[in-house]
């Protein structure tokens, strides 16, 4: 009884990834049903962002996984299959792996591997989260540039992510970081900058390109990831005042005190003395480096890499000038709201 069982089961799981798998690069193609089937109706939500929900699911012999439902597309069902057929291309160990999609009617939906600790967000700033030591935050920060130096120099187009932040950057159960949502500016094409703009919690990354309607390159990418390693420095978010005789917006405070070679008062209170001093005198300067106003004075994600790994020497960087405009001034001067998170 208990052997007819097991082939029966073996039967139907044969069945039902044969019917799944048509695949071109790899990539599995889901009815609706399917994945509805797999998420129970959409009914553990992981997540929400300016783009789609996220939610919990289960396939047969295989791993959880996790479903980006995304929000109505303007494109049709041909060019949707494209875009993510390229993006199913990409495989880095810094990148969340694609498994397959869904384009059935209107509905979209994206099926990536499933990352046990969520994201880089929710260890950084929620209560409830054990606090990173320093050998994971640093192992995490040089992970999350090294998928993006792959992005942006290794596949066959750059790929510009455009929306570097903690909650794109997830960990998986050895915390090992994993990129986001790469590829999505190229998948949703004009709703994707509409989107980008008026996003709570993108804002406060977003290069000074993007406010002043230049060209959007690679360059940008650099500076989103120096916002963010600020905060994997810190702890705290990039959008939060310090009181320095005046309130100070956090990056201000952090491009003067890694001007005037003071690092040790940037680093997460909670982790004093448990970091190595060298790495965060490099985390410090890179980041500043990366946040500076003109895109040719920010290095490189491969050089960002290079500096992180103690290959090449990273001088201290001037205070980005678009930041010297609001040093000394009073706190009712100026405001943040570009930086809501």
């Amino acid at each position: 009884m208990l052997a007819g069982l097991v082939l029966l089961w073996r039967s139907k799981r044969k069945l039902f990834i044969k019917r799944l798998v048509n695949s071109s690069n790899g990539l599995t193609i889901f009815s609706n049903a399917q994945i509805k089937k797999a998420t129970g109706n959409f009914s553990e939500k992981l997540g929400e962002g300016g783009f789609g929900c996220v939610f919990k699911g289960a396939l047969p012999g295989t791993s959880l996984v996790a479903v980006k439902k995304l929000k109505d597309l303007g494109q049709g069902e041909k060019q949707f299959r494209a875009e993510v057929q390229t993006i199913g291309m990409i495989q880095h160990i810094n990148l969340v792996h694609l498994f397959g999609y869904c384009a059935e009617g209107s509905k979209r939906l994206l099926v990536y591997e499933y990352m046990e600790n969520g994201s880089l967000n929710s260890h950084l700033f929620s209560k409830h989260s054990v606090k990173l030591i320093w050998e994971i935050r640093y192992r995490i920060a040089l992970g999350a540039a090294r998928g993006l130096a792959y992005l942006h120099e290794e596949c066959k187009d750059c790929i510009i992510h455009c929306d570097m932040k903690p909650d794109n950057v997830l960990l998986d159960a050895h915390f090992c970081p994993k990129i986001a949502d790469f590829g999505m500016a190229k998948l949703l094409g004009r709703d994707f900058s509409r989107a980008l703009t008026t996003m709570r919690g993108t804002i406060g990354y977003l290069a000074p390109e993007w406010i002043s309607g230049l060209p959007i390159t690679r360059k940008s990418d650099v500076y989103s990831y120096g916002m963010m390693l600020l905060e994997i420095i810190s702890g705290r978010r990039n959008s939060e005042k310090i009181k320095e005789g005046k309130f100070t917006y956090f990056p201000i405070f952090a491009a003067l005190k890694v001007n005037e070679g003071d690092i040790m008062c940037l680093l997460d209170s909670g982790l004093e003395g448990d970091m190595d001093v060298e790495q965060l005198g490099r985390a410090c300067r890179v980041a500043c480096w990366c946040i500076q106003d003109a895109e040719d004075h920010r290095p490189t994600m491969g050089q960002v890499v290079y500096m992180l790994e103690g290959v090449l020497d990273v001088e201290i960087p001037p205070v980005p000038r678009s930041l010297q405009n609001f040093v000394g001034m009073e706190d009712s001067t100026y405001s943040t709201d570009l930086y809501i998170l």
